[in-house]
């Protein structure tokens, strides 16, 4: 069911509902990157084509720093090494859509303290358009402070804008949607200006949306996580919901995933153990889906699941 409000549900009560589904889910698989000496690769995108060939754009960092490129891979036999026609952006967190045609590709660019070119002081999301990779071009910066911004080109063809404010607007991190005409109708401003939906998330909880999908019906399926903290460690799940693009009512939120159910592996710090951030999700024919995930700020895996988004096209 779709509602213009509902009861938000904390993360202790959408993993209990996640554990009492069947799961028939084989373990996730690490995916292999190389080319990029002793640095990790996580918080990656789906794949995606360019010109034809499988992408995967993906964080790149070392374990002790943030300071982070994203790096374009293409496949070799069980690896995903760096593609030798695409430079690095200095971005973290990588995301895609298609618009009009067009690959939309952008990512988070921190913001460094002119006095101390070490300190970080703000953030903000880029947006690229362009033909493909090759031809990709800075078009808009989001507000000061805010990541998981989001497009998705709509059913009657405008532009859905997912937004995740922070601080007074937004607590810890809250979901905002709104709608323009074209590309250049969004500004910092009105994704700043977006309302958010205010019954989603607790208020020592937070989430954002990471993909969002144009569904058949023409819903929005989103896939995003939510989060929580227990004492200094950090949780964040995978999950989903669907928005209706015209009258703004939702589902609520679903669990998918979380970091248990793939393989134990290594962690950037302690109290990020308990961490999967969705990076996206590859719908196949046979109602399953592909999952691709960071975890723990260290690695990245791919797990196949039941295709979350089936039961809103029900709808």
């Amino acid at each position: 069911m779709l509602h213009q409000h509902t009861t938000a549900q904390s993360c202790a009560e959408l993993l209990e509902q996640f554990e009492q589904q069947p799961k028939g889910i084989q373990p996730g698989v690490r995916l292999q990157f190389v080319g990029v000496g002793p640095r990790d690769v996580y918080n990656i995108s789906a794949p995606f084509l360019d010109k034809g060939e499988p992408i995967i754009a993906g964080r790149v960092e070392s374990r002790e720093t943030e300071l982070s490129e994203v790096v374009f891979f293409h496949q070799r036999g069980d690896s995903w090494v760096p593609h030798p026609s695409h430079a690095p952006y200095r971005l973290q967190d990588p995301f895609f859509t298609h618009i009009k045609g067009e690959l939309i590709f952008g990512g988070v660019k921190l913001v460094m303290d002119p006095a101390d070119p070490d300190k970080i002081i703000s953030w903000v999301t880029e947006f690229y358009r362009g033909q493909d990779i090759a031809s990709l071009a800075l078009f808009l910066t989001g507000p000061d402070h805010m990541k998981d911004v989001r497009l998705i080109e709509l059913a009657n063809g405008e532009i859905g804008v997912l937004t995740r404010p922070q601080g007074e607007k937004g607590g810890r991190g809250k979901i905002g949607f709104f709608k323009c005409a074209e590309l250049e109708d969004i500004t910092a401003e009105r994704i700043a200006d977006a309302p958010v939906f205010q019954d989603q998330f607790l208020e020592l909880e937070w989430g954002g949306a990471n993909e969002p999908h144009l569904l058949s019906n023409g819903l929005v399926g989103v896939l995003g996580h939510i989060a929580s903290f227990e004492g200094e460690d950090r949780h964040y799940q995978a999950m989903t919901f669907a928005i209706h693009p015209e009258t703004f009512e939702k589902t609520p939120m679903k669990i998918i995933a979380r970091r248990s159910i793939f393989p134990e592996g290594a962690a950037k710090r302690p109290d990020l153990t308990d961490v999967i951030f969705s990076g996206g999700i590859v719908r196949k024919p046979n109602g399953l889906a592909d999952l691709y995930v960071g975890a723990s700020d260290a690695e990245a895996y791919r797990i196949e699941i039941g295709d979350p988004f089936l039961e809103y096209e029900q709808l």
